[in-house]
């Protein structure tokens, strides 16, 4: 595609008109940010935060649905029976606001709190491109609808369960032709690798005790350490030879006192990798650590003995969007014309659902700087934002007109 075709068609006055709006109305687009961001939506608890998102999107003229999942749906234009194009963005945060002034406005005008740019910047820019969509002239020359989607279930243990149902269980799913899925603010990437990813929660139990009187028991704290540390010892974290791989301990409990020998410790565990045969490699070192760690513990207990579980508790599968792919060359096009530098990215997305499907998907930044996110200090900038949604805007246009 070249950069000429984008160029033309942002002269054209439907289009000029909503491209000028996202400048103009930086505030008010800030304004939603805000209010959307003070609504708590931890992961499986989104629900207060969708039906905020349904009541602007119907308030902005869009016909809004709430499907199966809980993911909230707006079309702009009455969608008909005609092929659609889905700009996503995901409703839950890791970290969620306890109180009003967890978000707080800072004097230069950045946000700061608990998601506010992971994922409050993609939600803000979904309700930018309703509200500048429904207030000019319709778009010519378009062959599919928008899609317009608030989805649940991006982070944590969520399993990407929001749009597995859209592109599985939801009535709509055959309608699909592209996912363009936004995640933060940064530009500077294009997500069209998905990165691979298994997720297991280890669990050690027997029968504690007192730590005196039943000295001698199996100890499931012991084990865990144990098994922490052989798998740990087995696999280099990060960069190294071969596919690069990575492994997290993201969480370690168990035990009631000092002074009594627990009966329960549990750990969960992130591995991941550009690759599936290396996750499934790490996925078997894990297994084999778990099960000597249990027979070491239990050849040196006098006492009661251990059992353990190692059980899956989440999977993202892996995929890529081919290079030649009309997706990528829209997106290109753009950038060359608004002078957006990015790279193409390996990482973890929403965008990994539809990409092990073989569906055209894409994640990428809604616009402006943000950091520290998944942390109480998460910020975001809106400094630059209507670059974002501008580049947004011109790549729905590209294709919609070119779907089929």
């Amino acid at each position: 595609m070249q950069a000429g075709a984008v160029a033309a068609l942002a002269e054209r006055g439907e289009v000029r008109e909503r491209l000028q709006w996202f400048t103009r109305e930086k505030q008010w687009i800030n304004d939603q940010h805000l209010q959307l961001s003070r609504i708590p939506a931890p992961t499986f608890l989104e629900q207060k935060r969708a039906e905020w998102m349904a009541g602007q999107f119907r308030g902005l003229g869009c016909e809004v649905q709430v499907d199966g999942a809980g993911n909230v749906l707006a079309f702009p234009e009455p969608p008909r029976d005609r092929p659609l194009i889905a700009l996503t963005a995901h409703l839950d945060t890791v970290l969620a606001p306890r109180h009003h002034d967890d978000i707080l406005v800072e004097p230069d005008g950045a946000l700061r709190g608990p998601g506010v740019a992971d994922n409050g910047s993609g939600l803000a820019a979904l309700l930018a491109i309703a509200r500048a969509w429904r207030g000019a002239p319709p778009i010519q020359d378009t062959r599919a609808a928008l899609a317009l989607i608030a989805n649940v279930g991006e982070e944590g243990e969520g399993n990407l369960s929001g749009m597995r149902y859209l592109c599985g269980g939801s009535p709509l799913a055959a309608r699909f032709r592209a996912f363009l899925v936004l995640d933060g603010p940064a530009m500077d990437r294009i997500t069209c690798q998905a990165l691979v990813s298994r997720r297991f929660e280890i669990v050690f139990s027997g029968p504690g005790g007192h730590s005196w009187s039943d000295a001698g028991n199996a100890n499931p704290v012991h084990a865990l350490s144990r098994a922490i540390t052989l798998f740990a010892g087995q696999c280099p974290n990060g960069a190294g030879e071969g596919p690069r791989a990575a492994f997290n301990f993201g969480l370690i409990e168990g035990g009631t006192s000092i002074n009594s020998i627990p009966s329960l410790a549990r750990a969960k565990v992130d591995l991941r990798s550009e690759l599936d045969s290396r996750v499934e490699q790490l996925a078997a070192l894990l297994s084999g650590a778990v099960e000597e760690a249990l027979e070491h513990e239990n050849q040196r207990a006098a006492g009661g003995k251990l059992a353990a579980r190692m059980r899956e508790i989440g999977s993202r599968p892996g995929g890529q969007l081919p290079p030649e792919a009309p997706l990528l060359a829209c997106l290109r096009a753009v950038d060359a014309q608004l002078g957006i530098r990015a790279r193409l990215d390996c990482s973890s997305t929403d965008a990994n659902i539809p990409l092990s499907l073989g569906l055209p998907a894409v994640a990428i930044g809604a616009g402006g700087q943000g950091g520290g996110a998944h942390t109480a200090a998460e910020w975001y900038s809106p400094d630059g934002r209507d670059l974002g949604l501008k580049r947004i805007f011109l790549t729905l246009c590209l294709l919609m007109r070119e779907a089929g």
